[in-house]
């Protein structure tokens, strides 16, 4: 406790850091809270789960006083991170009480304009922030501090016009704090345009690279569902999270592996904000211990102890990759990521390689059995009641490994009337 004391922490958030057993800074907490404390403009290159929030927190609950209206803005790239900034906010703050609020899109907007009229702190994402701004139901002309969290992730969901207009609305004379996982030129545009002489800071790494495997099965496309069940069944884990590109993905993998015995839960944009939120403290609190979500869906989530990252499919941008597997090894902790690579993946995976110093090892596949699989995770298109015509098979993509029925209707319909108790051989 000591350590933060000398950093300049206040003794409200140094009661708050000793109720939670926090005693040592991170990195990036060592070198960003005395020139935010200072009241200087900070850039700082750290990635989710360095401890950022509590960094940036401690200048914000320094500088603001109950009752004199929003003097910080945080703005976040996703509602999930929002809540968890708000709610770490909100924690860090127990001994000198602030009114935190949290706007973003997908809720009632009503509640927010009431809690906006009475919110020191206001935490969100662009397009709801802006429309409050157009509403006028947020006044930001008392911030004293502006926050952009996972500026890059913000830049790169196409946010980065409505934050500008945001910027705009807030006071020149104010602190900006740029949070970022890279440094990336656009970034930089921002800070040389809005930012007053700004300390740049970057912290290692927070994975730690001796105590990541990573490894890679090379398998048909039909076998990578049956393959992670396998795997899910058999490995020695902690908290899981597979990573799916699309939310097709996410509820096929979701389902076929509670089908098959494994209790997943799936986060994707189409839930509702409220099942969203759920599925996050069920994951927290450990009464989900496998997630299934797109990149999307999770970033800027905070969860620790994740042992084990499954790459179901590969992302076409090879930081994302990076972005993924940041969620494990994290203080000292041992992490496994294990990549399902069947022929479509060859090229992500290839630039994967390519752009990043990478050592990912080959492992070679088990006996796999074959598994059931949930209908109602096929295209809707495969079983409509009446459809007879081979077009329906088109839309069921190939990793399903379900072929065109050869004598049409017939065996389309035996599919349909058994389809509780399909299997699918998958090696």
């Amino acid at each position: 406790m000591n350590e933060f004391k000398e950093l300049g922490v206040s003794e409200p958030v140094l009661k708050s850091l000793e109720e939670k057993n926090i005693e040592t800074p991170t990195e990036i907490q060592s070198k960003t809270i005395p020139p935010i404390l200072e009241g200087k403009d900070v850039i700082a290159g750290s990635a989710t789960g360095s401890g950022k929030t509590l960094a940036f927190g401690a200048g914000i609950i320094q500088n603001s006083e109950k009752g004199r209206g929003v003097q910080a803005l945080v703005l976040t790239p996703t509602r999930e991170l929002a809540e968890q900034v708000k709610e770490a906010l909100r924690h860090f703050s127990k001994y000198k009480p602030l009114s935190f609020c949290v706007v973003y899109g997908g809720v009632s907007i009503n509640h927010q304009i009431d809690n906006l009229k009475r919110a020191d702190v206001v935490v969100g994402t662009p397009g709801r922030i802006l429309d409050h701004l157009e509403r006028r139901t947020i006044d930001l002309t008392k911030v004293k501090t502006l926050v952009l969290d996972e500026a890059d992730r913000m830049l790169d969901m196409g946010f980065i016009d409505d934050v500008q207009k945001i910027i705009s609305q807030c006071p020149k004379q104010r602190q900006t704090l740029l949070f970022s996982a890279t440094i990336q030129s656009e970034v930089v545009s921002i800070s040389q345009r809005y930012m007053n002489h700004p300390i740049k800071v970057e912290a290692e790494n927070y994975v730690d690279p001796k105590k990541l495997k990573q490894v890679y099965y090379d398998i048909p496309r039909n076998s990578k569902i049956a393959l992670l069940v396998h795997l899910l069944k058999h490995e020695s884990s902690g908290l899981v999270m597979i990573f799916c590109n699309t939310r097709r993905n996410v509820d096929f993998v979701s389902k076929n592996l509670k089908a098959n015995g494994v209790e997943a839960q799936a986060i994707h944009g189409g839930f509702s904000q409220a099942k969203r939120s759920k599925t996050i403290r069920d994951f927290h609190s450990n009464k989900t211990q496998v997630l299934v979500c797109t990149d999307v869906a999770a970033r800027g989530l905070d969860i620790p102890h994740v042992s084990h990252i499954y790459n179901y499919d590969i992302h076409a941008e090879s930081k994302e990759y990076i972005h993924r597997i940041g969620r494990t090894a994290r203080a000292g902790k041992q992490g496994r990521v294990i990549n399902l690579l069947a022929e479509r993946d060859y090229d992500n995976f290839t630039r994967v390689l390519r752009d990043n110093d990478l050592e990912i090892k080959k492992e070679q596949t088990p006996y796999i059995e074959k598994i059931k699989i949930n209908m109602s995770s096929l295209p809707k298109q495969f079983i409509k009641r009446g459809q007879r015509k081979r077009q329906g098979w088109s839309d069921i993509p190939e990793h399903f490994g379900i072929k065109h029925p050869k004598d049409g209707s017939n065996k389309f319909n035996k599919i349909k009337s058994d389809c509780s108790d399909l299997d699918l051989l998958c090696l």
